[in-house]
């Protein structure tokens, strides 16, 4: 049966999880000032029979940003060696919620793979319902070929964003936290400035989720994206600090029915790390806090 939403819930995944073309996969990240292993967190506990979707690994090797967005050679043969076919159904999680998965699931949907999804609630919700987990290594799989389908309508680069400033036919939505985007609160990232690209909107991913870690019910979501002024005809593209959690606030979008955005990889990295592009502190007119 087609799912009709970007989201799945643990009932639903307990349900199918042993379906022969559902792929099951962790893409936790933990931010530099964490210090936490992914990896090491997911041997200690993962749904049965998942793998690691490394978000950290599955991106341009060659370019020194973050998670700059590998060619559509490169991602076929990481995902292909994850067992990944363009039949397969992927599911995704994270250990913290909805944090990191959805840029896998975002990666998929560049690719031009649909039938991506998201755990709503992650492995913390999977957890609370008292669902089984393995430990240890993840289970070999046979490689699979997977023929990508890019769509680079869906990224936007420095050069548009420059071109925003003036233009202003985009709206550009900051996930990162308040505090951040508002320079009260260091950037996680060894030299970088504090605060923001101008004009950009404050919408914080960790403001999007209940305490079960699950995303907020759709009619508040719509009223966060409102307060910002996405009304389903604003031109959105997301960014946040390395082009991961960015991809949360297009999640929210599709799951709340307001459109599709645009992802701007290099986000806050890119952007303030050179003294000579402009930046704002403040919350200025256009700027709302949200949540």
């Amino acid at each position: 049966m087609a799912l009709i939403t970007p989201l799945v819930t643990p009932s639903w995944l307990a349900d199918h999880l042993h379906d022969p073309d559902l792929l099951v996969f962790d893409a936790s990240y933990y931010l530099p000032t964490e210090g936490k292993d992914a990896e090491a967190e997911f041997a200690k506990a993962h749904i049965p029979g998942a793998a690691r979707f490394d978000v950290d690994a599955i991106k341009d090797a060659v370019d020194p940003l973050p998670h700059m967005v590998p060619t559509p050679a490169r991602f076929a043969a990481l995902v292909g060696a994850l067992g990944i076919h363009n039949g397969a159904r992927i599911v995704v999680y994270d250990q913290k919620g909805i944090f990191s998965a959805p840029r896998a699931w975002w990666l998929m949907r560049l690719f031009g793979h649909d039938q991506a999804f998201v755990l709503d609630g992650g492995l913390p919700l999977w957890l609370a319902e008292g669902r089984p987990t393995e430990s240890g290594p993840a289970k070999p799989r046979p490689k699979a070929e997977f023929h990508p389908s890019y769509r680079p309508r869906l990224l936007r680069g420095l050069g548009d964003m420059a071109d925003n400033l003036a233009s202003k036919a985009e709206l550009v939505l900051d996930a990162r936290s308040a505090a951040r985007f508002h320079a009260e609160a260091p950037e996680p990232r060894a030299g970088l400035r504090a605060g923001h690209i101008p004009g950009a909107r404050s919408l914080p991913a960790r403001e999007n989720i209940d305490a079960a870690g699950r995303f907020l019910p759709v009619d508040e979501l719509r009223s966060k994206l409102a307060a910002v002024g996405v009304d389903g005809t604003a031109r959105v593209v997301s960014s946040c600090g390395s082009g991961v959690t960015a991809c949360h606030t297009l999640l929210v979008m599709e799951h709340a029915g307001v459109g599709h955005g645009r992802l701007y990889p290099g986000s806050w990295s890119q952007w303030s790390s050179d003294p000579e592009r402009p930046i704002e502190t403040g919350e200025d007119v256009a700027s709302h806090r949200v949540g």
